[in-house]
């Protein structure tokens, strides 16, 4: 028998689990019931050296016990583990039954590799455990158990519960401290909620529900194996899930295509060269186990025993012979046609692959964890169903879905390394240098084998990733296009941004001061990083003064290169909860950006006089240009209405130019919603808490609506993070209303975060009639939501791949958006007509509107310059494209230097586009942008 320790996929927060066959039983099985006295399921043993230096064994692993006569049903049961005394580290649904006198096994997190394998788990979790302190829970419901200090025996929803060494909190009294080679086992069955007294410690004796342990092992064939006739590896695959020979010794042949010898995969792939691609059964299949050793490209006969493993048809060899006799090449598919389903890709399961069609990075989210990333066929990324879709309209939804998983692929590095469990390890795939950020385009260098594996379709590498992997496959670089905004035009900017809660106040402040405790999560040399649970009231952001700089530094970047004259910040640290002044924060931020830029070259919008009296610990806030806007009047704040009893209420401020007389007067409303992570799900498919959002909607229309009639001030501009997506009933009420959503209307609907793998915009900034005439264009700023997280203060040096650095990528996990109005209200000058082309001469001084050639291109100055043309397309110069004759009508060719204001028809390799907005240095095919194709030339 062989064992193995998959390493499982987690989607966001949710711990990604396999629920493996825990047998079939004649009787009811009974609920689980906390039962003091021995006669309900236990925690029977805990460890959580898995994989240290001296382990036994490879993974943790947490071992259940029935020690009744009937088996009871895990249904509605979850096991998590809390550090010793901080937050979660995952929280596992159960399934399956224990059966009477009975055990259960559940594997967790694999160590750095020390130790064998555990026995065949009944379950697999991801939670990493300390060795030597921390707390085991077994209750009833999902998520989390609250986590309750000191003694918690017979807590509600509790059936078990082991606290061991410091831990916080017990039954009765924690049971000893651990170590990488003993675990806490239950010295008898029955259960006095003491944990000292239940558990002792000793060497870690893991037992399966077959009672195998740890001296199971594989038995030795008594004589050798002889090899029987070949049989096609097709005939193995078959056309179905479960191989029609699983269990049986069969010999097949084929070309070893793939060698995962080193990794952890340990084995190898082959493949048939002759085989029929339309029969519906693969060609190709996995060798698995220590005996699977081949060269790629070698012609081979395998000798083994068929298997199914979590998805994946396998054999493990007795007998690996290399053929004297080449058996030909393995021709690799190239397109992606006809495995748009899991029926089709089955049907190529383990084959080759190298696409040579586009392919676009989707999710990135894995990547600093598992070395794996989402992948989705086409030049776009995924969307949110409801970012496209109406949420009551189910055909709509089911029609997006459908899209996005026909589309999807992962793609993985060919190593069951969990990067997060050993950081020493560099990441696959990720370097300073090679960002792969959500919406690089993929370009495949080597064949890539189509595998199911972490319950996914994977693209696994012929050889595991090491490094960058450029050899294998190579991304485009999206932060090239994104060093700065887009031109939006107008006079002025107002900007939105999240700015993941910004708290001057650190973890360590807020102890030192005594006023609460924290957890922390801390990088690979133990050193505190980011806050991770000082309570609803503590801070929420760095864990040190040195943590919070490294974060400040990419917010303060990111702001200053934004060139918005008025920012919206949301998520920024109210510090009144910390005995500071209620600005103390978002002063400390414009201190920052004045140190960076020049004093006065920024400030903040004061705190109105009144203000909410029950605030959350984080706040919205406005920081501003003095040089561009002036403030007109003090600011708003929505005082105790009921609808955001649990979000951020909404601020206002009115602004005016600063030195135009005659310009405009504006509203702007900054907001944060509540989120979609807590609260009630209506079941609309909008995330928890839709109703509460919709609440504060029409509650933030109200109170502007006031402010706009008690000010006279008819502009008004909503910005902010509403978390709710495009399409969601949140945003409906306030397009509903009148306002546009300037993204959607003026932008494409450019994305603003990303969630599972799926682009959407949470963040909004939208305007009333009014407000929308001053528009001059609008653009989402794709920094933040696309980077991959460990590029985030937050994660600093947590692997020995240190990817942060001061730019401006990652300061959030949320896009900016720059929104330009024009409202200092002068007359629009006429452009002068163009003088005839002259040569361009050095150190000659040109004006506006003078025409020159330069190496046989013709340009127009846009202001007073001596630059030599063509050296920037931001510059002075605007190189003018010849004239093309188009089915949609004349064109000019496009060029980068050229600006364009909306409605001009451009030729761009061979077809035509015409601008919706203003642009400038933005390629015609670039998806969502301001340009629309309207044929070929």
């Amino acid at each position: 028998m062989s064992y193995r320790t998959p390493h499982l996929r987690r989607t966001a927060a949710t711990m990604s689990v396999v629920a493996l066959g825990a047998g079939a039983f004649v009787l009811v099985p009974a609920a689980a019931q906390a039962a003091p006295d021995g006669s309900g399921l236990v925690i029977s043993e805990v460890y959580g050296g898995g994989g240290n230096s001296g382990a036994p064994f490879q993974n943790d692993f947490v071992e259940l016990y029935n020690p009744t006569d009937a088996p009871i049903d895990l249904a509605g049961l979850s096991l998590e583990y809390k550090s010793a005394a901080g937050g979660s580290g995952g929280s596992l649904t159960l399934s399956g039954s224990v059966a009477p006198s009975g055990y259960f096994l559940v594997q967790m997190a694999a160590g750095n590799g020390a130790g064998v394998p555990l026995p065949a788990a009944d379950q697999v979790g991801t939670a990493n455990m300390s060795a030597s302190n921390g707390r085991v829970y077994l209750f009833e419901g999902s998520g989390q158990f609250p986590a309750t200090e000191g003694d918690i025996a017979g807590a509600e929803g509790l059936v078990d519960m082991v606290g061991f060494g410091t831990a916080a909190s017990f039954e009765g009294s924690a049971a000893p401290a651990l170590s990488n080679s003993t675990s806490a086992a239950r010295t008898d069955a029955a259960d006095t909620d003491v944990n000292s007294a239940d558990l002792a410690a000793g060497a870690p004796t893991p037992t399966n529900s077959k009672g195998e342990t740890s001296g199971s092992a594989p038995e030795e064939p008594t004589e050798p194996v002889e090899p029987g006739e070949p049989v096609a590896i097709s005939a193995v695959q078959g056309t179905g899930s479960v191989s029609p020979l699983n269990g049986k010794v069969v010999t097949v042949r084929g070309v070893v295509t793939a060698d995962y010898r080193e990794g952890g995969f340990n084995g190898f792939t082959m493949q048939a060269p002759a085989g029929d691609p339309d029969d519906g059964a693969s060609d190709a299949i996995f060798i698995y186990g220590n005996s699977a050793r081949a060269e790629i490209g070698q012609s081979v006969e395998v000798t083994g025993t068929v298997s199914e493993y979590q998805g994946i048809t396998e054999i493990t060899p007795d007998l690996v012979t290399v053929l004297d006799e080449s058996l030909g090449e393995v021709t690799p598919i190239t397109s992606w046609a006809g495995l748009e389903t899991h029926e089709g890709k089955l049907a190529h399961q383990s084959e080759l692959v190298q696409f040579d069609e586009p392919f676009t990075v989707t999710d990135n989210y894995d990547a600093n964890f598992y070395g794996s990333f989402g992948l989705a066929r086409g030049e776009s990324t995924l969307r949110q169903p409801t970012e496209v879709a109406d949420p009551h309209d189910a055909a709509a939804i089911a029609a997006v879905k459908d899209a996005n998983a026909a589309a999807f692929v992962m793609l993985d590095d060919g190593r069951s390394t969990n990067f997060n469990s050993n950081k020493d390890v560099p990441l696959s795939y990720l370097t300073p240098d090679n960002p792969v950020s959500v919406g690089a385009s993929v370009t495949f260098n080597k064949p890539f084998v189509l595998d199911y594996r972490y319950n996914a379709w994977q693209l696994e590498p012929t050889q595991p990733i090491s490094g960058a992997g450029a050899e294998h496959v190579t991304f485009g670089d999206v932060r090239a296009e994104n060093a700065a905004p887009r031109e939006v035009g107008g006079d002025i900017s107002i900007a939105t941004f999240n700015v993941l809660n910004y708290f001057p106040t650190t973890a360590e402040e807020y102890e030192a001061a005594g006023l609460g405790s924290c957890s922390v999560y801390v990088d690979r040399s133990g050193e505190p990083v980011s806050a991770n649970d000082c309570g609803s009231t503590g801070p929420r952001g760095a864990a040190t003064v040195e943590s919070f700089e490294r974060q400040e530094v990419k917010i303060v970047n990111a702001i200053s290169t934004s060139g918005a004259s008025i920012v919206a910040l949301e998520e920024i640290e109210n510090s009144v909860h910390f005995e500071k002044d209620r600005d103390f924060a978002v002063a400390t931020l414009v201190d920052a950006l004045n140190e960076a830029e020049g004093d006065g070259a920024w400030a903040y919008v004061a705190s109105p006089e009144s203000v909410p009296s029950d605030e959350d610990v984080i706040r919205n806030a406005f920081i501003y240009r003095p040089a561009d806007v002036t403030l007109v009047g003090e600011s708003r704040i929505l005082v105790d209405d009921p609808a955001f009893g649990n979000a951020r209420e909404p601020l206002v401020q009115a602004f005016a130019p600063a030195d135009g007389e005659g310009g405009e007067t504006f509203l702007v409303a900054t907001n944060h919603f509540k989120s979609k992570g807590s609260g009630t799900d209506d079941g609309t498919g909008q995330g928890n808490a839709n109703p509460d959002r919709v609440a504060q909607s029409e509650a933030l229309l109200g109170f502007v609506d006031e402010v706009s009639a008690e000010t006279g001030i008819d502009s008004v501009f909503l910005a902010g993070d509403f978390n709710a997506y495009t399409a969601e009933d949140p945003i409906r009420v306030l397009t509903d209303a009148g306002y546009a959503d300037l993204n959607v209307e003026l932008n494409g609907g450019e994305p603003t975060y990303n969630y599972d793998g799926l682009d959407g915009s949470l963040d909004h900034i939208l305007a009333n009639a009014d407000a929308l005439e001053l528009v001059t264009g609008v653009d989402v700023w794709q920094i933040n939501g696309q980077e991959q997280v460990g590029f985030e203060y937050s994660r600093y040096n947590y692997n020995s791949t240190l990817l942060y650095d001061e730019s401006v990528f990652r300061a959030s996990d949320h896009n900016p958006i720059v929104v330009g109005l024009d409202v200092v209200g002068d007359e629009t000058p006429t452009e002068p007509e163009p003088e005839p082309a002259v040569e361009w001469q050095r150190g000659e001084v040109y004006d506006e509107g003078d025409v020159v050639t330069y190496h046989g291109a013709t340009f127009v100055a846009q202001w007073w310059t001596t630059d030599k043309p063509g050296t920037s397309p931001w510059g002075s110069w605007m190189e003018q494209g010849a004239s093309v004759a188009c089915e949609a009508g004349q064109a000019t060719e496009w060029t980068a230097s050229q600006v364009y204001t909306g409605g001009e028809l451009v030729a761009y390799k061979g077809d035509v586009y015409e601008a919706q907005w203003w642009s400038r240095n933005e390629v015609p095919k670039k998806p969502h942008g301001a340009w629309t194709k309207l044929g070929s030339c």
